[in-house]
């Protein structure tokens, strides 16, 4: 079974923006029962559609097709949740792992996180000098929860 071991950052500054370029991502949620989470996304000219289970540690089940980008369209029009995830996403290599730098737009602006997905959960991890506080389990930062409160507001 597919599976996604990911941990999650704060960037706490912007030394990592020259070391990529970024591209757009467009993502909505289906509504669903806690179980899983659904999700709709566009980057360029594809289509994804991912689901994933429950977490159990860092480990989460996670199934992604690639769909026609007009189907992913409609699906975000018709079916998902609002407001949408707008993001810029720049990918880093870094070492034995790729860094996934969002830059979060609309209502989530100001929001830049971090995401590096692991071979096993107890994988050594050498942190580049621009990544903050972890936020791996907290699920305010779960893009899906971003959804149902975007970043803007929060009270900080």
């Amino acid at each position: 079974m597919p599976k996604e071991i990911e941990r999650k950052f704060l960037v706490k500054d912007e030394r990592w923006r020259r070391l990529a370029v970024g591209q757009r991502y467009r993502q909505g949620y289906l509504p669903t029962q806690g179980r899983c989470t659904v999700r709709v996304r566009t980057v360029g000219n594809q289509g994804y559609l991912t689901i994933k289970g429950l977490a159990q540690g860092l480990t989460r089940p996670e199934f992604e097709y690639a769909i026609p980008v007009e189907e992913a369209q409609a699906m975000l029009t018709t079916l998902c949740e609002r407001p949408f995830i707008d993001k810029v996403r720049y990918r880093i290599p870094l070492g034995a792992v790729v860094w996934e730098v969002d830059e979060f737009e609309a209502e989530n602006a100001g929001l830049v996180l971090a995401e590096v997905e692991l071979q096993h959960e107890d994988q050594a991890l050498a942190l580049p000098e621009w990544i903050g506080e972890e936020v791996t389990g907290d699920p305010r930062y779960y893009n899906v929860s971003l959804v149902k409160a975007p970043f803007q507001t929060w009270q900080r």
